[in-house]
């Protein structure tokens, strides 16, 4: 069987799945102008408006990756009752996405975070939210919500931004039930609940927040000292697969058997590497549920990852594009056989 063939048969399968993304959700907001002068006032530039849009981000980012991907998402998460949480609704409805899991809450704001830019370049960035945990009320809604919709789910991917929607409380419920569901989780940690994910199926942090998350420094070029980190991050929590994102220098993965894997980056047009994250999560949720080998995931993720981060803002993943590079590369071309087999 070809690698086209064996490609579009993945793709096919993804079309086939439910992903259910549960975490902090939020607006990315982008003010485009043109600036030529300073102010007169401060040492700062002037910008002339030109247009104005409202983005999916955060973890309903990831649902617009998985539905570019051509998969369904389930997007679980709590929002305000407010302005800024209808127009979230509004842009859910009209990428035609379920809003079942969203919990509305008149005691938390809506996350929103603005950009300005001007000649491709961002400016500023001016963030309205809160960072605390979400009350009882609130948490028991999600986890509702969560439960509901869990039957659905071929796998769950946790996204957590430290916005207050994932604590260690409600990370260990949604663990449990699915553990109990038999469904496989993903994990895109930050640090404050970095560790809080024992026993999840595959956890991808990038280089910074694996350093952050175990309170390590060690310089990015010295491969032994990150590996022991890679290794006590899988034995203390008991991870099956752990994916590290190594930005310029590709990504690195490892199985519970030890398997160590480094894959190099493409090379790209760097324009904004704002959603990447986002991107490799939601590539690497749908392989490991279509039942990819471990490299097969990471390179399909690598692939996709370096594909956002040619455009300005955040953005889902272009499904053509990615399958087009997918049936170029040499590592899928040899990956892919036991996928094809068992297909």
């Amino acid at each position: 069987m070809s690698i086209q063939h064996t490609v579009s048969a993945l793709f096919d399968r993804f079309s086939q799945l439910r992903v259910l993304v549960v975490g902090d959700v939020m607006i990315d907001s982008y003010l485009w102008g043109k600036s030529s002068r300073l102010s007169p006032e401060a040492p700062v530039p002037i910008v002339n408006r030109t247009k104005i849009e409202q983005r999916l981000g955060g973890a309903a980012n990831v649902a617009l990756n998985i539905q570019s991907l051509g998969a369904t998402p389930l997007l679980c998460s709590v929002v305000g009752d407010d302005a800024d949480g209808a127009t979230l609704l509004r842009l859910l409805q009209e990428q035609g996405q379920t809003q079942e899991g969203i919990v509305l809450s008149p005691d938390r704001p809506t996350t929103v975070k603005q950009r300005i830019i001007s000649g491709g370049q961002q400016l500023l960035r001016i963030d309205s939210e809160v960072e605390t945990d979400l009350n009882a009320v609130e948490r028991q809604a999600l986890i509702q919500k969560f439960q509901d919709l869990l039957p659905e789910a071929h796998v769950v991917i946790f996204e957590d931004y430290d916005k207050g929607v994932l604590s260690t409380e409600v990370i260990q419920e949604l663990l449990t039930l699915s553990a109990q569901a038999g469904v496989p989780t993903v994990v895109d940690p930050k640090k404050k609940n970095f560790l809080s994910y024992k026993g999840s199926t595959l956890f991808k942090p990038n280089l910074k927040e694996l350093k952050e998350g175990l309170k390590v420094d060690f310089a990015d070029a010295n491969l032994a000292a990150f590996e022991q980190a890679v290794n006590t991050l899988q034995e203390q929590m008991a991870l099956e697969n752990v994916l590290v994102t190594l930005s310029e220098r590709g990504v690195f993965c490892q199985s519970s058997a030890k398997e160590k894997i480094y894959l190099d980056a493409h090379i790209r047009t760097i324009s904004d590497v704002s959603g990447a994250g986002d991107t490799v999560v939601s590539i690497a949720a749908l392989s490991l549920a279509a039942g990819l080998p471990l490299a097969a995931l990471a390179e399909l993720a690598n692939l996709g990852g370096g594909l956002v981060c040619e455009h300005v803002g955040v953005v889902p993943i272009n499904k053509e594009q990615l399958r087009q590079e997918a049936q170029a590369s040499k590592v899928l071309q040899k990956e892919l056989v036991s996928f094809a087999m068992k297909a």
